[in-house]
């Protein structure tokens, strides 16, 4: 039976074994495999067996769904394809590499992690602080005198200097070494000071369009990104 191996940064916490002819994959709870984020459509897409084949459909979903890094509206797949839904990654394969479970299971089998549980709290976490804010926030992570900002300016200063917006600790950093710049309904994070002291999720950069639960760093200080929408 087909096996769909499901990641959060490169870590598996689901594992579902199917034999239904069809698995829909989103974000509520009537979904076969459930991703619980708000970056994932209500009913984002769905994989359809028939006759030894596997075909992911897109729901026309708002954020869309990738095949090995290339945005599909439906595609044949093959044995370790990697099928990309928000932050998630579905590791497709045409043959479980577990056990048989079929004397124990009743069309899908989906084996869950502690991780997975603690993305779910995490997603709920997030949901109540948006509703509470009224908009997209930036949670202070360490070394930051900051607990909750509300991002409710088209530009966001974060640096060393007293009259930035959000205060950023450690040394070689500008008195504004980044800015959120807010463009239409989207957030980017923009560099204006050190090359190398502004990063996202670990990776230095000039300019991104940040995403629901992106982790921000400058200097020493760590932000998490919440998205309002």
């Amino acid at each position: 039976m087909p096996e769909i191996v499901i990641k959060f940064n490169d870590k598996v916490i689901e594992r579902v074994v199917t034999e239904k002819k069809r698995v829909t994959i989103g974000r509520t709870k009537d979904n076969d495999i459930v991703l619980e984020n708000r970056g994932v459509s209500r009913k984002h897409a769905q994989i359809e067996f028939n006759d030894g084949s596997a075909i992911v459909i897109d729901n026309e979903s708002l954020n869309g769904t990738f095949v090995n890094n290339r945005r599909v509206s439906e595609e044949l797949l093959r044995d370790s394809d990697v099928i990309t839904i928000g932050k998630y990654a579905l590791e497709f394969h045409t043959v479980s590499e577990r056990p048989d479970p079929a004397s124990q299971m009743d069309g899908t089998m989906i084996l869950k992690t502690k991780q997975q549980q603690q993305l779910v709290e995490n997603d709920r976490l997030e949901r109540e602080i948006v509703s509470r804010a009224g908009g997209s926030v930036l949670l202070g992570l360490e070394n930051t005198e900051v607990a909750e900002f509300k991002i409710e300016r088209e530009v966001t200063t974060i640096g060393k200097a007293k009259f930035v917006h959000v205060r950023a600790r450690g040394f070689m950093i500008s008195g504004i070494q980044a800015k959120i710049v807010k463009e239409g309904e989207n957030y980017f994070l923009v560099n204006l000071g050190r090359s190398g002291k502004t990063k996202v999720n670990g990776e230095a950069v000039d300019r991104i369009q940040l995403k629901n639960s992106d982790i921000i760093q400058v200097g020493k200080s760590s932000l998490r990104f919440v998205e309002g929408s």
